[in-house]
């Protein structure tokens, strides 16, 4: 009636549902008014989602909102050890499959009242954020997260913490990672891991390096082939590598993976491993966390959300590296150094700011990092106390390895003089131009945006350093 308003609110249904067949005042009762039991409920709620997303009209959004389906679906779900409710398609061949061999079991049951619970409840918060925005002008948020499970601990001993997997992401992520061998994962296990796996998702396409410690990359590099690349990003801080997490975009072989003899890494992410690759990481250590992670794309997830005590933050994820490309000194800025700016910005991007990266092209069209400066209150320390003096330490391990035809300080300055020294945001003031021409850099990239751009601008032409505005700031907190 009411131009189909109203079919199902009838004690012929819910009574066929809703009755305990192991009640004998339900069957009973049951039998005297003339109600059969009603062993399966299949409903497919109006399409809400659907209509709201096609961006249909309030009145075409509250037409779709189902009365009689969520409650026939509560009541099937409420009397699941009677009942088999189905509420998604992909459980159709279960049932049925089931059901050839005489009834559906009251495990399966459980599960489906379970996810019929779930997709009412999904159902609802999709008409409440909807009409509380349309009728209420309120903005709602609310989350889905599943599987919850209990980790070792928090960031420290002391802290309790869980994981809870976000349905439906199909995109790179470490929640979808299957775990070969090691420990389990701890909670910085998945915060780092995820900072290195975002890193080396900047170049999936090439053969490329992550390595990160404490949610800072700490090497990363582009090889012409795996074991080089890891060789490369490992030397962006030997030091700072021992027990960090390992991202490669491509599957090692056994070859690569011997680089890691002595050397003591916590986790290590990959599409994929060599049979024998897999068995030399496995001998390494018990404890070693081996990750097997397809990088192939995925539909990517729009925002990032970050709770603090008593609300939560959402912002767009960072895309994209530069909204501009603007050489703003007198000094050119060559263009056959644009690859290597832009993998110093990328690697800038995924790094705690206050940030700096100076990054080199050891070899034609293949780069890596040298030294970062992360995470400190001014961009000065950044600069002067980390990124060109671990630059120096690094260079002065190269070139005893290397061991090139030229002295310790001309093979330090000219490959100085041929990096990139990228920035995550504006300098506001000329020092840190001061403290990198100091260091023989000559090429930065900054957004630019600082009242004092023409101080900047002035100091870097007169120290002959050449300088790209490239009007995006790459903050990570």
């Amino acid at each position: 009636m009411m131009d189909g308003r109203v079919k199902t609110l009838h004690p012929n249904i819910h009574g066929g549902i809703l009755a305990l067949r192991d009640n004998p005042t339900h069957v009973t009762e049951a039998q005297k008014l003339g109600i059969e039991f009603i062993d399966i409920v299949a409903v497919n709620l109006y399409p809400f989602e659907k209509t709201v997303s096609d961006g249909g009209s309030l009145e075409a959004a509250v037409e779709n909102i189902d009365i009689g389906g969520p409650a026939i679906v509560r009541a099937a779900a409420k009397n699941y050890r009677h009942v088999a409710v189905i509420t998604d398609h992909a459980d159709y061949q279960v049932i049925l499959e089931e059901l050839e061999q005489g009834q559906v079991s009251l495990t399966t049951k459980k599960q489906l009242a379970v996810k019929a619970f779930r997709r009412i409840a999904d159902y609802d918060c999709a008409i409440d954020t909807y009409l509380s925005r349309m009728l209420a002008d309120e903005d709602i948020l609310r989350l889905k997260f599943v599987e919850g499970r209990t980790l070792r601990y928090g960031e420290n001993w002391h802290q309790m913490a869980k994981f809870y997997k976000e349905p439906d992401v199909t995109e790179p992520s470490i929640a979808n990672a299957m775990q070969l061998h090691g420990k389990a994962l701890s909670y910085n296990n998945y915060v780092d891991a995820e900072a290195a796996l975002n890193l080396a998702l900047e170049y999936k396409d090439r053969i490329a390096v992550s390595v990160v410690k404490h949610s800072n990359p700490c090497g990363f590099a582009i090889g012409d082939t795996l074991a080089e690349a890891l060789s490369r990003a490992w030397d962006g801080d030997p030091m700072s590598s021992f027990g960090s997490i390992l991202c490669l975009t491509r599957k090692p072989d056994l070859t690569t993976l011997e680089f890691l003899k002595g050397k003591f890494v916590e986790l290590i992410i990959a599409p994929g491993y060599d049979d024998d690759a897999l068995e030399f990481l496995k001998n390494k250590s018990k404890d070693l966390r081996i990750l097997d992670l397809s990088m192939n794309n995925g539909a990517p997830l729009e925002n990032t959300y970050r709770y603090i005590v008593g609300g939560m933050l959402v912002q767009s994820r960072n895309r994209g590296l530069y909204e501009k490309w603007e050489v703003v000194t007198e000094h050119l800025f060559p263009d056959e150094k644009r690859g290597l700016a832009e993998f110093a910005l990328n690697a800038c991007k995924h790094t705690k700011s206050n940030a700096v990266v100076i990054a080199r092209e050891y070899e034609k069209g293949f780069y890596q990092i040298l030294s970062i400066g992360a995470g400190q209150p001014n961009r000065v320390d950044a600069i002067r106390k980390l990124a060109a003096t671990k630059a120096v330490e690094n260079l002065k391990l190269l070139y005893e390895r290397e061991k090139p035809d030229i002295s310790e300080d001309e093979y330090i300055k000219s490959i100085m003089g041929e990096c990139v020294l990228a920035s995550d945001a504006f300098f506001p003031f000329d020092d840190s131009i001061i403290y990198s021409a100091e260091n023989n850099i000559r090429y930065i990239v900054s957004p630019g945006g600082s009242i004092r751009d023409k101080e900047v601008i002035a100091t870097a032409n007169r120290l002959g350093v050449s300088l790209v505005f490239t009007g995006m700031r790459h903050f990570l907190h």
